[in-house]
């Protein structure tokens, strides 16, 4: 894939990149390696001072990094402000928490361990590769560098090649706000230059947010090197709908839920799961709010729903679909890609599925909902957890043991009551099964990439 940003709305190239030759490559590897030396001799309170300053910088440019990740990938531009600020939300809580998240623990009674004192202590591993998607294109990239860098490691980025421009501009930001030359270096590079680089013994771990065959082929690199890695991978969320819920709330933020992001998000709910007491009056509500949705231009302030990232991604979407109305699925909106230049697909939704239909199984990533009537609680369980995906979940629900039935049963990563899956840094972030392993954000993701050091003294 040529590295290049390529305007989804229009379809038309806008700027073309030329790839980090290997001389390149190894010049911004040891300017890591060399800046990790440096950040693991610097204090705790010098790291925070750079990062709220870089923090200050990417505030007061949000109005142009905005319009740079909406050109690349397709956001409404309302949406892309919202991660740029939501980013320099991040780089301040890590600054303002880090050290109490890394703080060395005495045993509180060091003579169990025939010790004088005991304990443990969290250092930086080093140079830490992130491999990175275009879904949310300084988002993605942020939750991961702000904790590493807070704890003193460095990074380097390989991004997706179609966001080349918010790759270049991470490359810059972090030494702009004072952290020193090298703490942070985007490599232009293919995917397929991506295993020599973790293979690299200076290279101490690799974070990947991607597919599912990306992380397996990062996992099985890093598991040959003995390396950490973490990984976020796809997810087929379900946004389960039963009797004892606000059927209007919980109908407009499926909407938000499945449309967010142009329904480009790991996290987005995508299979609709409805008690059958309420199923019809959901779906009537449901339906009739995407239908209501605006498509357009994602510049445009007015605009819900942009073109998707890329033409393939449209694709593989439409093939989705297509595949489940052939095998008999009810089309209760949208269904296909209109007639107008860009990436777009229209809000769609789908009733009447059946286990032989591809869009049961795999991520439908675009605005695509999947609609099941169930009959009880178990059953909407069964229907969650019948993906291999177990990244996030919504259940709605006013019913109080009814909500800690559904927190205990089902397989994901996280539970969201009567709300949408949203990542907060003050809260961990991550799946299971096929979605990936390991956490983001909160105090467990400035901890995956350290050591845990225990000291004894006698």
């Amino acid at each position: 894939m040529a590295i290049a940003t390529i305007n989804p709305a229009t379809g038309e190239t806008v700027d073309t990149f030329e790839a980090h030759d290997s001389a390149e490559v190894e010049r911004r590897v040891a300017q890591a390696v060399e800046a990790a030396q440096t950040l693991h001799g610097t204090t705790y309170a010098q790291r925070a001072e750079w990062m709220h300053a870089t923090a200050d910088i990417l505030e007061a440019d949000v109005d142009r990094a905005a319009e740079m990740i909406t050109l690349e990938m397709g956001k409404p531009i309302a949406q892309s402000r919202a991660e740029v600020l939501k980013c320099a939300k991040n780089m301040r809580f890590y600054a303002d928490n880090a050290e109490s998240f890394l703080a060395a623990e005495e045993l509180s009674n060091p003579s169990a361990v025939s010790a004088s004192a005991a304990g443990t202590v969290w250092q930086p591993l080093g140079v830490v590769l992130a491999v990175m998607p275009w879904n949310y294109p300084l988002w993605q990239v942020i939750r991961f560098a702000a904790p590493a860098l807070m704890a003193g490691n460095t990074g380097l980025l390989k991004h997706a090649s179609n966001v080349p421009q918010s790759a270049l501009y991470l490359d810059e930001l972090f030494e702009k706000g004072g952290f020193p030359a090298g703490s942070f270096r985007t490599l232009l590079i293919g995917s397929r230059e991506v295993a020599a680089v973790i293979e690299d013994r200076r290279v101490k771990a690799v974070t990947l947010t991607g597919s599912e065959p990306a992380g397996r082929s990062v996992a099985s690199t890093a598991g040959q090197s003995i390396k950490k890695a973490v990984l976020e991978l796809g997810g087929s969320d379900p946004f389960i709908v039963m009797p004892s819920a606000d059927l209007e709330q919980a109908a407009t933020v499926a909407v938000k839920a499945r449309i967010s992001n142009n329904g480009q998000s790991c996290i987005a709910g995508k299979r609709f799961i409805v008690h059958t007491d309420i199923y019809d009056e959901f779906t009537r509500l449901f339906v009739a709010k995407m239908n209501a949705l605006k498509v357009g231009d994602p510049m445009d302030e007015a605009t819900d729903v942009g073109p998707l990232a890329t033409e393939s991604g449209r694709d593989e979407l439409a093939e989705l679909v297509d595949d489940a109305v052939v095998k008999g699925a009810e089309v209760l909106a949208g269904g296909s890609a209109p007639d107008r230049p860009g990436f777009y697909y229209t809000p769609t939704v789908l009733a009447g599925l059946t286990d032989d239909m591809r869009i049961v199984l795999e991520e439908a990533f675009g605005p695509v909902a999947s609609l099941y009537r169930v009959s009880d609680r178990e059953e909407a369980a069964r229907v969650a957890n019948q993906t291999t995906f177990g990244l996030s979940s919504a259940v709605w629900s006013n019913d109080a043991s009814e909500q800690d039935w559904f927190v205990a049963n089902l397989d994901a990563g996280a539970v969201f009551l009567n709300g949408m899956t949203v990542s907060y840094p003050e809260l961990p972030f991550g799946g299971i099964k096929d979605s990936g392993y390991g956490r983001e954000l909160a105090a467990a993701g400035i901890r995956e990439f350290c050591n845990l050091k225990t000291v004894w003294k006698a």
